[in-house]
Formats: C-alpha cells, sequence, structure tokens
C-alpha cells in the first residue's frame, strides 16, 4: 500500500499548554495519530497567506476557535476576522479540503454563515469522545485524498502496487534488472521503485492506450479538455514539436499553400517539409535588442495573404482569389512573452482558412487567470468559430508540472464542423512511439488536474505576483544605484504599485519607446508579465552601442558558475521565466548574483577567481579581468554592428527558389554541395539555418542566402575565431579545424548546382 505523508494539521495556541484545553487537543491529536494518520500541531497562523499554502501538503485542517487572538471586541469579532483570513486563503486555492473548527466554549452561532458553509464540521470539546471524532475527521480526510488522483495516474499507482509479475516489455520487469548489477543498483536507488515499477508496456489493458485514446487515458484526456476548455485534448509524449506536426499532417497535404508566422519554431518549418507545402510567411516586427515583435494586425488581413500569395514564385501563374489557405499557424506567445488577441484574428480568417493553429508551447497558463482575457486560444465562455477549427498545441512541461517532453494537442470544433478523431488519431500514430512512457503520460494527467480551479487559478496568479516582485525590487536596486550601472527587466515603464495590476497595464501601444515596435494596432498585443528579458547595458533600443557593454553571454556564463542558470542567452539580453515553480527564495538568489556580478565587474576581478570552471577549459581568458573581457566582447560586437545586422538580416527579402519538401530531397538524393560562407550568397539552402541567438530559423530549405546573411556569417565566424568559448553557433553551419594550427572553415550544405 503506497503511504502518502499528508499530516492533518491542527492550529491552536493550546497545542503545547498543560491546561485543559491543551490536554483536550492533544487527546484528539494522540487518537488521529493511532488511526495510522499524521499530525502536525502547530500554536498560531503566522503569515495567514504563507501558512495557508499548506493545503497541497495536508489532509485536514483543524482549527481552534478559543485562542486570545479570537477575543470579542467592541463592534467586530477579531475571531470573525481570522477565521474568513484564512479560510479565505485555503479556499482560494483549495476548494476540497476537509476544515474543520474545534472549541470549548463557542458554538456555530458564535460564527457567520460565510465562514459556516466553508467548513466540514464542528467540533465542541468533551462532547464526544476523541476517538469518534478522530474517526470521523480521518473518513473525510480518506475521502479527500481518495478523489486527488486523476484517472489515468491513479490507474498507473494502482496497478503499479498490485503486485503482478510481468512478462512484457520493458525487460527491466519493474526495475529488478537493475538489481542484478552494481551500476544497475546505483541507477535503482537514484530514482526509486515506484518510478520503475510504473515504467510499463502499452500491452496492459487496465491502463488504457494512449494509441486508441481508451480507458483511463482517454478519462485523462476527457478530464483535461474540460479543464482546459477544448472539446478534445491528446496527450503527447515526445514533446510539442510532435504535437506541431500531429496537427500539420492531419491537416496539410503536398502542395497546400500554408501560412505561416516567419518566426516560428522549427517544429513547424519541419512540417512544412514532411507536408510538402508551400509557405506564405507573415513578418513579425523585431527591436534592435534582438526581441521579437508581434506580427503586425495588417499581416492577418486575407487581402494582405492574397498579395503575398501573388508574389511568391513558387506560386507563378495561380490565381491567388482561388486559394485557400489550408492552415494558419502562429506562435503564441513569442519567445519574449509577446501575445496576440486571438479572437482578433479569428474574426479576420474565419471563413476562409479552416484551420487556425496556435502554437502555445509557452502560454498553457493562460486559461486558468482572467488576467489573460482573450490573450490566448480557447478560452471559457467565448464564441466558437463559425467554420475555422482551432488547435492549440501545448508544452505543460515548459509553465505547467509535466515532465520533460510532456505535451498535449488541444481541439475546438466550431459551430459547423466537429473533430473527425479517427482521422486525426492516424496523423497522430504517424508520430507517436508505440512504446509511450508512462510516467510522461501520468505527468499531463496530473498537470491538468492540478490546474483545476480554483488552485490552477492560485498558482498562476502567485506567479504573476513573484514576476511583479522581482521587477520591482529590480527597479528598486536600480534608483538606489542612481547613476550607475544596473541591469533592466524589459517591460512596460510605469508597474502597477503593488499586486499584479491591470492587463491594461501590460498592452502594447504604438510607437511606445520601451518597446521599439513601431506602429501597432490597439488592444493587439500584450506582454506576459511572467517573461522576464533582463536587458544588460551596453546597447539601446535603437541599436546604438553605448562607449562601454556588458554582453549577456559573460553574465549568463557566471550565473551558471554561480548556481543560477537562465533559459535564453542574446546579445545583450537574457531570459528567464516565473512558472509556477519559481519561489521568492530562487528570485532573491537571482538578484543577488547580479549584483555580486556588478561587484566583480566594478572592481575588475581577474576570470580565474569569478569563472574557475570556464577558465580551466579556455586558459587563455584566466588573466584577464571581467571587465576587460565584455569590453572587449563589447568592443567586437559594436565594430560589428550587430545588433543592427541581425536585425536587418531577419527581416530582409527572403526569396524562397524551390519548395522546401524539394530543396530538402536533395540530402536524401546525396545531391548537395558544401559550400563556404565566403560563396554563399545567391546559392539554394537544403539545410534549416538557425542562429543562436536568438534560437530563431532564419533560413529554410529551398531558400537563397542574400549579402545580409552572409556578412552575418562572416562576422560569426570572425568573432569565433577571436572569442572561443563564445561561440556564436548556428545550426546548420558545419565547420572542420582545417591544417593543423589553421582557421577553422564553416559551409553550409546547399543545393548542387
Amino acid at each position: 500500500m503506497l503511504r502518502f505523508h499528508f499530516p492533518i494539521v491542527i492550529i491552536d495556541e493550546d497545542f503545547r499548554s498543560e491546561n485543559a484545553s491543551g490536554l483536550g487537543i492533544r487527546a484528539l491529536a494522540a487518537a488521529i495519530e493511532k488511526e495510522g494518520f499524521e499530525v502536525l500541531g502547530v500554536t498560531s497562523y503566522g503569515d495567514l497567506s504563507q501558512f495557508a499554502q499548506q493545503q497541497s501538503r495536508a489532509s485536514a485542517f483543524i482549527l481552534s476557535i478559543d485562542d486570545e487572538e479570537f477575543t470579542p471586541g467592541p463592534e467586530l469579532d477579531p475571531a470573525v476576522l481570522s477565521l474568513r483570513k484564512f479560510i479565505g486563503e485555503i479556499r482560494f486555492r483549495n476548494a476540497d479540503i476537509p476544515i474543520y473548527l474545534y472549541g470549548e466554549t463557542r458554538t456555530s452561532q458564535h460564527i457567520p454563515n460565510d465562514i459556516l458553509r466553508e467548513l466540514h464540521g464542528f467540533i465542541h470539546m468533551f462532547e464526544d469522545t476523541p476517538e469518534f471524532v478522530a474517526r470521523h475527521i480521518i473518513r473525510e480526510a480518506k475521502s479527500y485524498l481518495d478523489g486527488l488522483a486523476p484517472p489515468f495516474f491513479k490507474a498507473l499507482m494502482d496497478y503499479a502496487q498490485d503486485g503482478s509479475y510481468s512478462w512484457h516489455c520493458p525487460g527491466h520487469s519493474g526495475g529488478v534488472a537493475f538489481l542484478k548489477s552494481p551500476v544497475g543498483q546505483m541507477f535503482h536507488q537514484f530514482f526509486g521503485e515506484n518510478m520503475l515499477r510504473a515504467d510499463v508496456c502499452n500491452a496492459v489493458e487496465e491502463l488504457g492506450q494512449l494509441l486508441d485514446h481508451t480507458g483511463p487515458v482517454a478519462q485523462s484526456e476527457r478530464n483535461a479538455a474540460r479543464i482546459f476548455n477544448a472539446d478534445h485534448c491528446f496527450f503527447v509524449t515526445n514533446g510539442t514539436s510532435t504535437s506541431n506536426k500531429m496537427v500539420w499532417h492531419h491537416t496539410v497535404a503536398p502542395g497546400d499553400v500554408v501560412v505561416v508566422d516567419r518566426n516560428c519554431h522549427k517544429s513547424i518549418l519541419h512540417s512544412i517539409i514532411m507536408t510538402g507545402a508551400v509557405p506564405v510567411f507573415m513578418t513579425p516586427t523585431r527591436n534592435h535588442y534582438g526581441i521579437i515583435g508581434p506580427i503586425p494586425e495588417s499581416e492577418f488581413a486575407p487581402e494582405t495573404i492574397r498579395r503575398k500569395i501573388a508574389a511568391n514564385p513558387l506560386l507563378a501563374g495561380v490565381d491567388p482569389e482561388t486559394v485557400k489557405p489550408r492552415i494558419m499557424t502562429l506562435t503564441q506567445s513569442t519567445y519574449d512573452g509577446v501575445l496576440y488577441n486571438t479572437e482578433t484574428i479569428k474574426a479576420k480568417l474565419d471563413g476562409w482558412i479552416d484551420t487556425l493553429h496556435f502554437d502555445e508551447a509557452w502560454l498553457p497558463h493562460a486559461a486558468f487567470h482572467k488576467f489573460y482575457g482573450s490573450f490566448h486560444a480557447m478560452g471559457k465562455g467565448r464564441p466558437r468559430p463559425k467554420q475555422a477549427m482551432v488547435y492549440s498545441t501545448q508544452s505543460t512541461h515548459k509553465l505547467l508540472a509535466g515532465i520533460s517532453q510532456a505535451s498535449q494537442v488541444l481541439v475546438q470544433d466550431s459551430q459547423t464542423v466537429r473533430l473527425d478523431r479517427h482521422l486525426f488519431n492516424e496523423a497522430y500514430l504517424m508520430h507517436t512511439s508505440t512504446s509511450p512512457q508512462y510516467s510522461i503520460i501520468a505527468s499531463c494527467d496530473v498537470a491538468a488536474a492540478m490546474m483545476e480551479p480554483p488552485g490552477g487559478t492560485a498558482l498562476v496568479e502567485e506567479s504573476l505576483k513573484e514576476a511583479l516582485d522581482f521587477r520591482r525590487a529590480m527597479r528598486k536596486v536600480e534608483k538606489e544605484f542612481g547613476r550607475d550601472w544596473w541591469f533592466t527587466v524589459w517591460g512596460p515603464d510605469k508597474l502597477a504599485g503593488e499586486g499584479i495590476g491591470a492587463q491594461a497595464d501590460w498592452i502594447l501601444k504604438a510607437d511606445e519607446k520601451w518597446h521599439g515596435f513601431g506602429k501597432l494596432a490597439a488592444g493587439f498585443n500584450m506582454l506576459d508579465p511572467i517573461k522576464s528579458t533582463i536587458i544588460t547595458p551596453g546597447l539601446d533600443v535603437s541599436g546604438k552601442f553605448a562607449k562601454t557593454g556588458i554582453p549577456a553571454s559573460i553574465v549568463t556564463k557566471f550565473l551558471a558558475e554561480h548556481g543560477v542558470v537562465v533559459e535564453k542567452t542574446g546579445l545583450y539580453s537574457f531570459f528567464i521565466m516565473f512558472t509556477i515553480g519559481i519561489t521568492k527564495g530562487r528570485w532573491n538568489t537571482m538578484l543577488t548574483a547580479l549584483q555580486q556580478f556588478k561587484d566583480d565587474y566594478d572592481r575588475n576581478q581577474p576570470m580565474w577567481r569569478i569563472l574557475p570552471e570556464f577558465c580551466a577549459a579556455h586558459p587563455r581568458y584566466e588573466r584577464m579581468g571581467l571587465r576587460d573581457l565584455c569590453q572587449s566582447i563589447h568592443e567586437m560586437y559594436a565594430k560589428g554592428d550587430i545588433a543592427r545586422l541581425t536585425t536587418e538580416m531577419y527581416l530582409s527579402d527572403l526569396q524562397p527558389a524551390m519548395k522546401p519538401s524539394d530543396a530538402f530531397a536533395h540530402i536524401a538524393h546525396r545531391r548537395t554541395e558544401r559550400v563556404p560562407i565566403d560563396e554563399l550568397e545567391g546559392r539554394i539552402t537544403t539545410a534549416l539555418l538557425t542562429p543562436y541567438p536568438p534560437g530563431i530559423p532564419l533560413l529554410i530549405p529551398g531558400e537563397r542566402f542574400n549579402r545580409r546573411i552572409v556578412d552575418y556569417l562572416r562576422f560569426a565566424r570572425e568573432f569565433n575565431a577571436a572569442f572561443p568559448g563564445f561561440d556564436t553557433d548556428v545550426h546548420g553551419l558545419v565547420g572542420d579545424e582545417g591544417e593543423a594550427g589553421g582557421e577553422r572553415r564553416y559551409y553550409v550544405d546547399c543545393v548542387r548546382l
């Protein structure tokens, strides 16, 4: 039998006292423990909101109402105020956990109805035996715990505990194989019995089937669909890259015209290649920090898309008025947290494009808080499109509590068309494994259950509050430093003084200097506050370099050696996320680490002292000072005008010469040529060229290299030679060392002439 640790929490100031009240409450605690339940007894609430967070670890609360803090006052009983606040804090997070009141002199007639309605019972001292009261409370606590696990997770726990011998794969047979080897023993002890017993084959009928969505798997997918405001949900165990490919292979066939965000995830570009589609791209804005801005609202207008179809060389001779694109795919949100008003997009495209796909890998939390309004794909109470099916693909492992690779496809039927689940499953089977990892399925199940309101709403609100507190703390430090330098967090100029403020505070307005995206449509875009891009000194949003600067790559290497790992690093920015797992301790550690970096920079501390691991790998930097190294890299960035070059490169006119699938086919047929950087202009790539930073695909197979892209690659070559260890990584760029001690040479695989 699995034993979980969910104690019954008793809050009574007399819990440790030697008076009658103390003896009575401890007798109740002893009776509960005799029945096999743990008890956590405390004598005060302390910080009510912080203590109420214990609801995630408790099976029930017993609250005394005879404490001195509950002494009646002249007008309003402080007992009522304290109880109302504490119970409100619990119910804000958890609608179901049992709460009992416990009193000697007071009864329910002293408690208002708004408090009584939240209770599971009222215990009056000395009227029943402690043993009877304990059994009553334990019954409710067990009922509460029995209802916590969602369907698949519950079935998986039951199976792992039933002691069945397995004769099916995987070959470790519930972990037994690991016990036969010393290193296997180590593996078993590290991961634990339960994980290995729960690693089973799809032959286990009582767990249902992910491949045909039956049994407990199907129950959990239906449960998740309800929680996320969708009509259908499909759990995916190989990440949202795979979820995207499933949606596309269900929708797109060779030769179809598709409308795609130019700065989409590479899995969408892989989908274009695999399906043989002809892409028409919507181009986002950018600022010179390298931050991707929104696609202008005008780009979503059918007349704009038709003009792009008419101008596409791959569609020469096709009447754009007769073309009906198969799908529109949009990255929602961008990598730095810019969101779109999805209702505006649906209104523009419904009836013309039948499939609207929002890649919400970074936005699964938005459905659970009114703060996000219509800035996510499927909101409760919003009207359905008349004809367009809406898909949302979400990485539950990125911002919710799924484990790595946990993802899901959500589908909303239109008013006139319902999803054919059997046909969709054909595309699903093309991309999923026939041996799915059941722990990932369980984490999809649990991640959804955790977001059931009110708990999910509370988790998102806490993320928003922590993100705003971090931003306010960073501004406080900046104000105290005065004219001295400090880091800034990219975002609106004005923040709410406390709390999360209003959605309107985060709507991007036209021509605001802080974002640098120019003329934006009113109410069309918003910045998600939990996505925090930290700007380092040396570059402004217009692309102007200061005399001195601190490249972000040095800051993030410093942070990594101090136990702080960030999500993404740009030229003068790095990115962190306030997921539902972020705590005050974590973001305060980030802030103090940044202050330590500032101190070390200002004192020009030697690199061997502050980055010993990095210097061990790259001894050439040992005797350099931190400030000197920052300045050397900054000056090379400034000389190459790299911020402006990068922006112009992404916004340049990128001309397709071949269908992406046709160009990629040259790889399979071995009709490629490895072309050096200096000879690339005008050549057709067969590779997906992706510079890091920013990690956004620049060229896709079938497109030609232009001069700006070649200039960027020349800079990357020169920079990598000057500063090894800080290399500009470009996926698709093939390097070799050349002659011994010679300069590293770079190539790109292109269509053979």
